[in-house]
């Protein structure tokens, strides 16, 4: 490989994606963009939960359930129905994910207490019958103990680990800058490639004696140092704008992001030296986006999958991008802990890079 050659190729690309517009507005405003409103809006926090209670024993006993419950800044009593029917109603217009039934001489038993969710969202469903649940436990153990009766419920501590808010925010934004990569060290150089193929520029290279690894490693480089600022301007609008800094060594987030910029970047030159059209790669790279994303663990915990689902994530990349992501920003975790992962990274990135300049066909 002639270091001189891979210079002036590297020079090359370097110009035309500075002289591209689009490209550089796309590096510099997706990550931006994406690290400001993503958080925001893409959460599995429940909220807003709307209750429908049916009061059929109408005691002071019940009135404080109630009053407890439309107390919490999660549930919302937004209706008191006289009838199951009536609750119905409002769960069927949307109105109200609960239904909490309280029978007739409900205080005096303590007994045949009913919680229903609309099993329609599973996740605010379940949730918002758990949080019902526990908020009326923790009533009728107070009212027990005013009355000088004993609590059937024993004391608990709780402890969070590693994100003591539970605030699904902080599990998103590492993961975040997955997606960034994915998408921008995946598709640019493919959309790269592609376009020199259609506009017939790539012609002047394939009838010059400049190697294939050397022009396909020219390709790949710069997405290595575009995948290091797209990092770290994650990191600094995670850390200015929602104060969330790594645990971690900066250092072993940012080896794992040269790492994956490579095997994106791999996968994207790949896809490229199989497509004759911009509209093909685009194709292409959406289907393994979508793969990517759904099978690395991304929005679904790979331990929620099913066995044989689990199996293919080890071939999925982005699972193990994610793991480290989590592990050092979270939990502080070093390289040596994550070194299985490192490892699949870098094997990976070989071989993408391999398969990169082997498929590519150089003309003479």
């Amino acid at each position: 490989m002639n270091l001189r050659i891979l210079m002036a190729l590297l020079r090359k690309e370097l110009k035309t994606i500075r002289h591209n517009s689009l490209v550089t507005r796309m590096i510099v405003a997706m990550p931006v963009m994406v690290m400001l409103v993503m958080p925001l809006i893409a959460t599995l926090d429940v909220s807003n939960v709307g209750v429908a209670v049916v009061d059929l024993d109408r005691s002071q006993l019940s009135r404080r359930i109630i009053s407890d419950i439309s107390a919490t800044g999660t549930l919302h009593v937004e209706a008191v129905c006289a009838g199951h029917e009536e609750a119905m109603r409002e769960i069927e217009s949307g109105r109200c994910d609960v239904i909490l039934t309280i029978p007739y001489r409900f205080a005096s038993r303590l007994s045949g207490l009913d919680v229903e969710a609309n099993g329609v969202n599973a996740t605010k469903g379940m949730l918002g019958a758990r949080y019902v649940s526990s908020s009326a436990v923790e009533t009728i153990g107070r009212w027990l103990s005013e009355n000088g009766r004993s609590a059937a419920t024993a004391p608990r501590s709780v402890i969070n680990r590693y994100n003591p808010t539970l605030n699904y925010r902080n599990f998103m934004i590492p993961a975040l800058m997955v997606v960034l990569i994915i998408v921008i060290c995946g598709f640019l150089p493919a959309l790269n490639l592609v376009s020199e193929k259609e506009s017939g520029t790539i012609e002047a290279i394939n009838v010059t004696p400049v190697g294939k690894f050397t022009f396909v490693l020219s390709k790949l480089l710069p997405f290595w140092v575009i995948g290091i600022f797209v990092v770290a301007v994650g990191m600094l609008i995670g850390w200015s704008v929602y104060g969330l800094a790594p645990a971690g060594s900066i250092w072993a987030i940012l080896l794992a992001a040269v790492l994956f910029s490579l095997v994106m970047s791999g996968i994207g030159v790949t896809v490229a030296n199989s497509s004759d059209t911009m509209l093909q790669s685009i194709f292409m790279m959406f289907a393994i986006i979508m793969i990517f994303q759904l099978m690395g663990g991304l929005f679904t915990p790979v331990s929620s999958m099913p066995e044989w689902a689990r199996w293919i994530t080890y071939a999925v990349p982005p699972r193990y991008f994610i793991e480290i992501m989590r592990s050092v920003y979270l939990k502080g975790t070093g390289v040596a802990e994550l070194g299985f992962q490192y490892a699949a990274l870098g094997g990976m990135a070989l071989a993408l890079c391999l398969l990169a300049a082997l498929t590519y066909r150089k003309q003479s």
